[in-house]
């Protein structure tokens, strides 16, 4: 392979950030402001999810037929290399995945050889595991890499780590990055493992994206945590909603219940909760804000997304999908949701 330079990153090339951290020699994403992160306690709650890649890629155009990715090796305060072995980073063109590369802990660099095309847009899509601090992008000597912004249908989803998908087969292989391929959408990816809860900074910053397309998936956090009472939830949901159409009162907008997870569907937990309550909440606050006049609203059963049988058949443990198990779930939410969609 021939030698390789590497060249500064522009702003303008991450898309499904929220905002942007400059250290010295180095860059990384957010999916929180950055500067408000301390809005958004825990410190090893919201903030240390949001490091994560989740939905993140570098878009630009370029002729380089090799493309890599140089970075700082991931720190111990990252989470240490039970938590982020193996990182895996994607390459797309024209949503297609094109090259997929692991690499291990300490490791500097990814590399995709022989990219196919000449002048062509390409989306490098960052791991999901660990925040991934970049020095610059690599590229053969002369080749050009200019911005190309994303003018697609702007879709923010926000959940759990079932949204995050650390056990997809690769960053490009999430569920909401296989919608947003196969859609043509330019995701913000929300997922924040163990942090779904339904917060108001969560609601507002929701509110203050750019979206033509939002998805709410809602549930499995509060149930495993007991954060939210059957007294407190209905009313979080429709406040998260209001809150929302603030600035977006006539966009699209799903509220989809927990998928299927059979240790929880009957058993309480210490509030009185099950996902089969859960859901049956969800449905309701879903039903109050439509009868106080959104017609905007859709609600998906998270059933008909990821069923208990799928569980048993997708899941180790019965609550987070497998690599394959994603898959479906992207599939399935293509064929539920889109279809009832209008962008």
């Amino acid at each position: 392979m021939a030698e390789l330079e590497s060249v500064a990153v522009e702003k303008l090339f991450f898309e499904g950030a929220v905002s942007l951290e400059e250290g010295p020699g180095w860059i990384r994403a957010w999916r929180i402001p950055f500067e408000e992160r301390g809005l958004f306690p825990p410190e090893d709650g919201v903030p240390w999810q949001a490091q994560k890649g989740s939905g993140v890629r570098l878009r630009f155009r370029t002729d380089s037929s090799h493309i890599g990715l140089d970075f700082l090796p991931v720190l111990p305060e990252d989470g240490g290399q039970d938590e982020v072995d193996p990182r895996r980073y994607d390459l797309t063109i024209d949503g297609e995945l094109v090259g997929s590369k692991a690499v291990k802990h300490g490791d500097e660099q990814v590399v995709f050889e022989n990219v196919p095309g000449d002048d062509r847009i390409v989306e490098l899509w960052l791991n999901v595991h660990a925040p991934t601090r970049i020095r610059g992008l690599l590229l053969e000597p002369g080749a050009a890499a200019e911005a190309a912004p994303d003018d697609r249908p702007r879709w923010t989803t926000y959940g759990s780590s079932i949204t995050n998908c650390r056990g997809a087969h690769s960053p490009a292989r999430t569920w909401p990055a296989i919608v947003a391929r196969r859609h043509g959408l330019n995701l913000t990816c929300l997922g924040l493992g163990g942090q779904c809860h339904l917060d108001p900074m969560a609601a507002r910053l929701i509110r203050d994206l750019p979206a033509d397309f939002i998805s709410l998936k809602i549930g499995i956090n509060v149930m495993g945590a007991s954060s939210l009472s059957p007294r407190t939830f209905r009313p979080a949901i429709i406040g998260m909603v209001k809150l929302i159409r603030e600035k977006h009162p006539d966009t699209p907008m799903v509220i989809i219940s927990p998928l299927g997870s059979s240790p929880w569907e009957s058993t309480l937990n210490e509030v009185g909760f099950t996902l089969q309550g859960m859901r049956a909440e969800v449905e309701d606050g879903y039903r109050r804000l439509v009868n106080a006049g959104d017609s905007r609203l859709v609600y998906v059963s998270g059933l008909d997304l990821f069923s208990e049988e799928d569980a048993r058949n997708y899941s180790e443990d019965l609550v987070h999908p497998n690599g394959a198990g994603y898959e479906l779930v992207g599939e399935n939410f293509s064929r539920v949701v889109m279809s009832r969609i209008e962008l």
